[in-house]
């Protein structure tokens, strides 16, 4: 990496908005994220089916790929915002993770998180417009998928 990928690296705060859609509990599923710099410019929309997958599993799973991503534009701070209260409660320490597949999922992101200097994950409605724009972007991938079957 040259010295002003490594300067940008350093300096850049992100948000972070993540969606996972599952169709059944579990169900076939999929996840979107959308990465946006502090001028709320978007630097990445991604998508992709995931398997079956419970709607929880899948939110997690969203977010640990918006966090690998955002980890190789920066190392300083991100924000996430979900739409999936449980998983913020449990990443905010106020709910414990019994689920062992979630706790799976829930060691994952902290294991992303030993790469940035701070992260925040707080919960948003799903009226939120970037919410709404990385749901659209799930479903439309589930869409695709389902309608192959």
């Amino acid at each position: 990496m040259n010295i002003i990928k490594k300067v940008l690296k350093m300096k850049l705060k992100l948000k972070v908005y993540s969606d996972g859609a599952s169709r059944g509990n579990p169900g076939p599923s999929a996840i979107a994220f959308m990465i946006l710099n502090e001028d709320e410019k978007i630097l990445k929309r991604y998508s992709r089916y995931v398997g079956i997958r419970t709607n929880n599993q899948a939110e997690y799973e969203a977010l640990t790929s918006a966090l690998e991503f955002a980890s190789k534009l920066t190392s300083r701070e991100v924000d996430c915002y979900l739409d999936s209260e449980l998983v913020v409660k449990h990443l905010n320490g106020e709910y414990q993770v019994k689920n062992p597949k979630l706790k799976t999922l829930w060691l994952k992101v902290q294991e992303l998180k030993q790469k940035l200097q701070k992260t925040s994950f707080t919960y948003v409605p799903r009226t939120d417009k970037y919410i709404e724009e990385v749901d659209w972007l799930a479903n439309q991938t589930l869409d695709r998928v389902t309608n192959r079957c």
